[in-house]
């Protein structure tokens, strides 16, 4: 009974200070912060007072440049810069934010992806715009990303942030509790989190009204919607976990509902005055020869091979992983649940061994039952074995490190469950010994994959242009998926298409 009151009293008592905390926040802070108020693009009441417009554009500018860098950096692409620029700028003019100017920029990243930041910052990864089938679907993304903006659901969030912060910081300096930190700095990752269903939803309204507005069909928005979940679960086939929802990926920040996505386009276009575009010949005319997949500054991932044409090296991974590239690393996974990692480094000491390196830097602390010096094509190597513990249980571990230059070095982490070491130990093996340079020519041979927009000819069927994709798996349903066609739907001829190939 006694625990009960306990309970009851801190309820009341948190209910009294997070109040207390609010009034305080608008009492100290009436001069300057707008706290509740109407939104133009929305027209509804929102809590946005820990964070103004001109904090937004603040927080932007301070976050591009990093955003920028671990996307890939900007695809170095005039024409296609100057596209997507025009594109933004146009859907931006129907907003109700057509002043200042937004920024938007096209990431060098395959990932399909696409997000706004606070003050105007919308960016497009190069993997959507090749997924996307004509202007308007394209519109669709951008238009929808100004929505977050205009909506200003990232003011939304991170105020909301820093109020339930500040009432925690209360509470527990009355109770005695820990502080949990500065209730800004608890905030601030929450302009660049995934929005609620309901955030979603809104800007896939607003952007409904600007695609309207610009003169394009609203329903391209709900038409990519369909493509970008056909591509969600091809993808998920390719990894092996069809039917399972994977991690990440486009629509787990961006969950959406395409019923309701496709009734409000219906109802904007059953009300527009003019014809709406879909403009596909002249957005295939602006992707056709983009690059697919992998960039020449990440490598090339091509089956179970990883070569960089810019650092001249290659390797093979073992039977049985498949391989993703990152800005980071190469990762690998086994479907029998083994992992392995690629990344380089360089060594802030030059002069150290690179058995040192090893056990003191990279390493320190780990218990290696064995280390030694190996030799990988002429390169001189460190490899040492050991064991560690983690969520999955116990894993066997395997690391090397490849002195590739003075100050550069490469390394291999393998991790396998220990009922599949001893069968996986010769694969590993000769994963580390088929790491080696490439010549001049062979790096120069290495040639990235492109988007290529051809048109269809009496007699092409999906499955004879899916032949013509450079892809390992999957060809056929990579064709259908992107260029959005339905699993038995045929091709006419003078149809133009896209394909995947050198």
């Amino acid at each position: 009974m006694a625990k009960r009151q306990g309970i009851h009293w801190r309820f009341h008592l948190w209910r009294f200070l997070v109040s207390l905390a609010l009034l305080a926040a608008v009492a100290l802070g009436a001069a300057t912060l707008p706290g509740c108020s109407v939104n133009p693009a929305t027209g509804e009441r929102s809590f946005t007072g820990f964070m103004s417009p001109d904090r937004e554009r603040q927080i932007g500018a301070e976050e591009h440049p990093k955003l920028v860098k671990a996307f890939g950096g900007s695809y170095q692409d005039a024409g296609l810069t100057r596209y997507l620029n025009g594109l933004g700028g146009l859907l931006q003019s129907t907003s109700e934010q057509p002043k200042p100017p937004f920024t938007f920029t096209l990431l060098d990243s395959p990932v399909i992806n696409a997000f706004a930041m606070p003050g105007g910052y919308v960016y497009v990864s190069r993997g959507l715009m090749a997924l996307a089938n004509d202007e308007a679907e394209l519109a669709g993304v951008v238009a929808h990303e100004i929505g977050h903006v205009t909506a200003r659901h990232s003011a939304q969030r991170m105020s909301r942030g820093i109020l339930a912060s500040l009432g925690a910081a209360v509470l527990g300096a009355a109770v005695g509790e820990p502080m949990l930190g500065d209730a800004a700095r608890l905030a601030a990752g929450a302009y660049i989190q995934g929005f609620s269903r309901e955030q979603e939803f809104e800007a896939d309204q607003l952007g409904v009204r600007y695609l309207t507005r610009a003169g394009f069909d609203p329903m391209a928005m709900a038409s990519f919607l369909a493509t970008m979940g056909a591509e969600h679960e091809l993808a998920l086939k390719i990894a092996g976990k069809e039917g399972r929802e994977a991690a990440g990926g486009l629509f787990s920040s961006h969950p959406r509902t395409g019923a309701r996505v496709e009734k409000a386009a219906a109802r904007a276009r059953s009300g527009a005055q003019n014809s709406l575009a879909r403009d596909a010949d002249i957005y295939l005319d602006q992707i056709d020869g983009m690059i697919y997949g992998d960039s020449p500054n990440q490598g090339y991932v091509r089956g179970r091979e990883f070569a960089h044409a810019g650092f001249k090296f290659r390797f093979t991974a073992p039977p049985g992983f498949r391989l993703h590239n990152s800005e980071a690393a190469v990762l690998g996974e086994h479907s029998g649940g083994a992992l392995m990692r690629f990344d380089g480094r360089k060594l802030d000491d030059p002069s150290q061994t690179t058995q040192r390196y090893l056990t003191r830097v990279w390493a320190k602390g780990f218990d290696f039952s064995g280390v030694e010096t190996i030799d990988i094509n002429g390169i001189e190597a460190a490899t040492g074995a050991g064991t560690m513990s983690g969520r999955d249980g116990r894993r066997d571990v395997r690391l090397v490190a490849i002195r590739f230059a003075r100050d550069q070095v490469y390394r291999f982490l393998f991790l396998t469950p220990p009922d599949q070491t001893a069968r996986l130990d010769e694969d590993l093996r000769r994963t580390t010994f088929s790491f080696r340079r490439l010549s001049a020519a062979a790096a120069a041979a290495l040639k990235p994959l492109r988007v290529r927009v051809v048109t269809v000819r009496s007699g092409d069927t999906p499955q004879s242009l899916a032949r013509r994709m450079a892809v390992e798996n999957f060809p056929l349903e990579r064709f259908r998926v992107l260029n959005g066609l339905r699993a038995n739907e045929a091709l006419e001829p003078g149809r133009r298409v896209k394909i995947v190939s050198e």
